[in-house]
């Protein structure tokens, strides 16, 4: 089930869109607990489809209410936020704050996370597009193989030439009967396909070659672009790369570069990362261009602003941004007051107890337990896990994020890898077994390493 975020609200209808409860709901088949959480991006998603309800002289001053997530690593907060870009069907981009440094230091700067949530959105535009001409490219792909297959005749008025194109037509017919079954999937035809490769280089300014909103590939079509070469294929490889380029023919780029703009500045979703690791002020020790510096720049991104991209300017308005991080050393008030308050709505991500691991390993349909499963039984191998097992891998889970490192859910997956290492080596033998997990083999592959204080530093 999937949010349809409309381009107006003439488009609009009340049954395509989810009420928060059932937002929350379709996040709790994803992500254990975290209500909280979940109900502040529930309320902030139906606040969209909410504006674009209203006339738009109001719709316009209504401005999204940013989310501030604040808990340890591990407990699904990156989850939270691309699950419900996925539930919602909006562009989606998550960037590691620490990653950007201020204007004119060498690095990544902030406007940088626009152009790429804008690329983003037109592969995602693109790929509907293509969906939606995947029948008629079919369609003329087919007769492109057929031609290969049986040139075209001239046209001829004569009666012989009636009658040699009644049988050109029977024989291209019985060519398109064999084509659609299959039988001809042996044969080689010549084909021109496009050259996908150019040469690569980058030129560099004071603003970065991400600046650029023309690409050299654009502006020297005839070097870059256009460029064909003659290959022999079967007819399936020949289908596939026939299809690829009739669908790009058939999608107007122009049209997916203003739907995309569109859909960015409507519902994208900006996830920031690690947005702890550039709180704080700049003290007595020189400048730190990776932490208040950036914080400057990205302020004018969520207050709004005008982006330049290739694909058009794109304003920032309107795009949903969801900052989180765990604020082990510093707090949400080191940030800046003015990006403090651009982030209204705070919520604060509770640890994981050992009861909120179990259902981890069992509940989400992206389960680990069920991952595990279904990759041995490609091998021929069943393995089984007793409910005491569980019990004590998210007890040895607990442990070691206790003793060492609290990485929260994450450390399930080091867990299970350590219990099956044994049976992950040996599987794919060719002989078909069924192994039971107990809790007692769970303790066997555990004990001595999550003892070993410092083995499990290493290990786990």
């Amino acid at each position: 089930m999937a949010i349809h975020l409309p381009e107006s609200s003439d488009d609009l209808r009340a049954e395509d869109a989810l009420t928060p409860r059932q937002i929350v709901a379709e996040l709790d088949r994803h992500v254990v607990g975290q209500t909280a959480a979940k109900r502040a991006v529930a309320v902030a998603m139906r606040n969209r489809i909410r504006r674009q309800r209203l006339p738009p002289e109001m719709a316009a001053e209504v401005t999204p209410k940013n989310i501030l997530m604040i808990g340890p690593t591990g407990v699904g907060k990156t989850e939270i936020a691309r699950r419900l870009a996925r539930l919602s069907a909006s562009p989606f981009l998550k960037v590691e704050a620490s990653k950007f440094t201020e204007v004119g230091y060498v690095g990544r700067d902030v406007e940088s996370m626009v152009r790429d949530l804008t690329e983003s959105a037109v592969d995602m535009v693109r790929r509907e597009k293509r969906a939606e001409v995947s029948a008629a490219a079919v369609r003329n792909v087919e007769e492109q193989l057929l031609d290969l297959l049986l040139p075209p005749r001239p046209p001829q008025v004569d009666d012989d030439g009636r009658a040699a194109a009644d049988s050109y037509r029977a024989t291209r017919e019985k060519l398109r009967e064999q084509l659609r079954a299959g039988s001809l999937d042996h044969r080689e035809v010549e084909v021109e396909v496009a050259e996908k490769s150019f040469p690569s280089f980058q030129i560099l300014s004071s603003q970065g070659v991400e600046e650029m909103g023309v690409s050299m590939k654009d502006m020297l079509p005839g070097l870059f672009g256009g460029r064909t070469r003659k290959r022999r294929l079967t007819l399936p490889d020949a289908r596939a790369a026939l299809l690829s380029e009739e669908e790009s023919r058939l999608v107007d780029p122009e049209q997916v570069a203003r739907l995309a703009i569109e859909r960015v500045q409507s519902s994208g979703i900006l996830f920031i990362d690690e947005i702890d690791k550039i709180a704080g002020r700049e003290g007595g020790h020189g400048p730190d261009v990776s932490r208040e510096g950036v914080q400057r720049d990205i302020l004018p991104i969520v207050e709004g602003t005008t982006v330049a991209t290739k694909y058009g300017a794109v304003r920032t308005d309107h795009v949903l941004f969801i900052a989180a991080g765990a604020f082990h050393v510093s707090k949400p008030s080191d940030l800046i007051p003015e990006l403090q308050g651009r982030f209204p709505i705070r919520v604060a991500l509770e640890p994981l107890t050992q009861d909120d691991l179990v259902r981890i390993l069992t509940e989400p349909r992206n389960a680990l337990v069920e991952q595990y499963r279904a990759l041995l039984a490609t091998d021929g191998v069943e393995i089984t896990f007793t409910d005491e097992a569980i019990q004590e891998l998210a007890r040895f889970a607990m442990q070691v994020n206790a003793a060492t490192e609290n990485i929260g859910a994450r450390r399930l997956a080091t867990i299970l890898e350590t219990v099956l290492e044994d049976l992950s080596f040996e599987a794919g033998d060719g002989l078909h077994r069924a192994v039971r997990i107990d809790a007692d083999e769970v303790r066997r592959r555990l004990a001595p390493v999550a003892t070993d204080q410092d083995l499990s530093r290493y290990i786990l």
